[in-house]
């Protein structure tokens, strides 16, 4: 059986002399592994659309549960990714989470269009990086089951809170005069969590933020999603790397 079907090359390992293994985040039939015969070939045209971070229009052959790539036409590969290491590092680190929730063999579209439009938003270098970073983490948690309860203090329902702290394990906010425990909140981070939460899909990044509260919103989004799936990213660690030496 064939199967047309949009993809998002999430990795892709060598295989043989000349192919390759990809784990494809496609529109239709979820994370699939997918075999690509010969596409490290010189000449073959099956490579431009199997390269890390490219979305594709795939032709799968599907038997026994085993997928073969017999065409591929490229969609977008995020050419301001592929101009840029550090950009490029965080868009694999995007690719490595949206790997650890996926299920396979289950389409996600929601999942898909979250992976894309952050790739999207660091392709066109017109946001800031640590921003998106901090967006995609938190709604990346949100869909993958662990929507963190920041819309009002657990003990009192206050939403206008003052002082609130912030629990990365229990995902809740509360007033520190309510005997809330955690790490001290700044509202500016507290406003843009809530917008992250809840906020229309296309208007993910429509947010600014700078200072302490910038600062207390990236690594509160990276503990969070690191706490609650419970494993550590050698993307990540390559690309914190690369801030440090670049």
């Amino acid at each position: 059986m064939f199967i047309k079907t949009a993809g998002l090359i999430l990795r892709r390992s060598l295989y043989k002399e000349s192919s390759l293994v990809l784990t494809v985040l496609t529109s239709s039939q979820g994370k699939l592994t997918v075999l690509a015969r010969g596409a490290r070939r010189k000449g073959s045209k099956l490579a431009a659309a199997t390269q890390t971070l490219a979305l594709a229009e795939l032709t799968l052959f599907s038997q026994k549960g085993r997928f073969t790539l017999t065409e591929a036409r490229t969609l977008t590969l995020f050419e301001g990714l592929r101009e840029d290491i550090e950009r490029f590092a965080l868009g694999s680190y995007f690719a490595e989470l949206l790997e650890a929730v996926a299920d396979e063999d289950l389409p996600d579209p929601a999942l898909l269009s979250l992976g894309l439009n952050a790739l999207y938003a660091l392709s066109e270098g017109n946001r800031d990086p640590e921003l998106v970073k901090a967006a995609f983490e938190l709604r990346l948690c949100c869909q993958a089951g662990f929507e963190p309860a920041v819309g009002a203090c657990q003990v009192c329902g206050r939403q206008a809170m003052a002082d609130p702290l912030f629990d990365l394990q229990g995902g809740t906010v509360a007033c520190r005069g309510c005997g809330g425990q955690g790490v001290t909140l700044p509202q500016g981070a507290l406003a843009a969590m809530r917008h992250i939460v809840s906020c229309d899909p296309k208007k993910l990044y429509s947010f600014a933020l700078s200072g302490p509260a910038r600062q207390r919103l990236c690594s509160l989004c990276e503990g969070y999603v690191l706490t609650h799936l419970g494993e550590s990213f050698r993307t990540l660690d390559y690309y914190k790397s690369l801030k440090v030496s670049l």
